[in-house]
């Protein structure tokens, strides 16, 4: 028999309606003679209406307390699952990540799995029940619940596959597959039929919400093959996989836009070695994820150091340097909100020269002004005002044709 694992997001579950829906679509999985595992994110907006109870509570709350109060989200989901299930006459069981063996790192909020113990899954499998996991959780080394961020479901799913060595990860949400941009602003784009991982997990880093970007690095390195698809109806979805398995889908694959951005300046820094060893170093003990950076020429013998990260860890980031700012010998720390990042992402940069201009020509037709650019061998990124971002990305679309 085959094991596949299936992983089912918030609003796929968001109401007892849908959670029938969902039970009835996993015994059918059931009954086409494979072992299944579903991992569960929390109902609908469960997640944040936690969030917002915590803050009206702390507006600091500690992060160990929020992993666990968190965590009751994907259990309440695996519980109703699995009662579901066994309403409609099959054998099933809910687990959180701590009894299905997910162990993580001891970072809260942000875990990393390092190991899954699948002694649990196997036997229960051996014994033909269906298995439900909270996903987003694990067991850190002081045996506390640790939550793997926002979209760890994904990663969860991707790990036990990986663990369990399954067939195939089904990743369900409420849309058909991977688009080559975001629908809601160029409505007739086209689905994507497959995509390589590489591309797919630059989308993901860039913005595209539709898989964690975690999850695509573990599949990449354990060869899991992950079918995004909706599970609201039966469509194919979008195959990720190894590139060298399928065809080419053209010079671009797709476009990836992020609001949540924000550009952190510190301001007069001593060209000297070492400074922004310095800067990076202090930053990377609080993992803070920095993703551009640029550096001003020298002017007498200072220089300004600019970089991207998320709008919360830009105010993380500011708070940290404001520290060190003697230290490093910094005039000024500024942080600057109201942008975006634009990305086209494809394998066909590697071999076609004329990307760049095109993009950057398109930009200029539509009067888009670039603050910032950072390239990769498929991807060009650049910062523009959060105002002028969907206006950016309808522009390239229509440039390179996918529509």
């Amino acid at each position: 028999m085959s094991i596949i694992v299936q992983k089912y997001g918030g609003s796929s579950l968001a109401d007892i309606d849908k959670i029938m829906r969902v039970a009835n679509r996993i015994i059918d999985a059931k009954k086409q003679g494979n072992k299944v595992i579903a991992i569960v994110s929390a109902m609908g907006k469960t997640t944040d209406n936690l969030v917002t109870l915590a803050n009206q509570i702390s507006k600091n709350p500690p992060k160990r307390e929020m992993d666990r109060l968190l965590s009751t989200g994907e259990e309440i989901s695996m519980s109703l699952l699995a009662m579901a299930i066994q309403s409609l006459g099959e054998n099933a069981i809910s687990l959180t990540g701590p009894q299905a063996g997910i162990m993580t790192d001891s970072i809260h909020n942000k875990a990393k799995i390092i190991n899954i113990v699948s002694d649990r899954l196997l036997k229960e499998l051996e014994n033909y029940n269906i298995v439900i996991i909270a996903g987003f959780q694990g067991l850190n080394e002081n045996n506390d619940i640790a939550t793997l961020g926002r979209g760890g479901s994904d990663t969860s799913a991707v790990s036990i596959a990986a663990a369990l060595n399954a067939d195939l990860c089904e990743i369900f949400t409420d849309v058909d597959g991977v688009y080559a941009c975001d629908p809601r602003i160029v409505p007739n784009i086209k689905k994507l039929t497959a995509i390589s991982y590489d591309e797919m997990l630059e989308l993901a880093n860039l913005g595209a919400k539709v898989l964690h970007p975690r999850s695509v690095e573990v599949a990449k390195t354990h060869g899991v093959t992950i079918h995004v698809r909706s599970s609201f109806n039966h469509n194919i979805g979008t195959i990720v996989k190894e590139e060298n398995k399928m065809e080419h889908n053209g010079l671009i694959t797709g476009i990836a836009h992020d609001f949540n951005v924000a550009k952190v300046v510190v301001f007069g820094i001593p060209d000297i070695p070492g400074t922004a060893a310095n800067v990076f170093r202090e930053l990377a003990k609080s993992n803070i994820n920095i993703q551009m950076i640029v550096q001003s020429s020298q002017i007498n013998n200072k220089n300004d150091i600019a970089f991207t990260c998320s709008l919360s860890d830009a105010r993380d980031a500011k708070n940290i340097l404001e520290n060190i700012a003697k230290e490093l010998g910094a005039e000024n720390i500024l942080i600057e909100e109201n942008l975006a990042k634009v990305s086209i992402v494809g394998a066909g940069m590697m071999t076609h020269s004329n990307i760049a201009s095109q993009m950057f020509e398109a930009l200029a037709k539509s009067d888009i002004n670039i603050d910032m650019i950072s390239t990769s061998e498929i991807t060009i990124s650049v910062i523009v005002d959060s105002s002028q971002c969907e206006k950016a990305v309808k522009a390239l679309a229509e440039e390179f044709k996918l529509v």
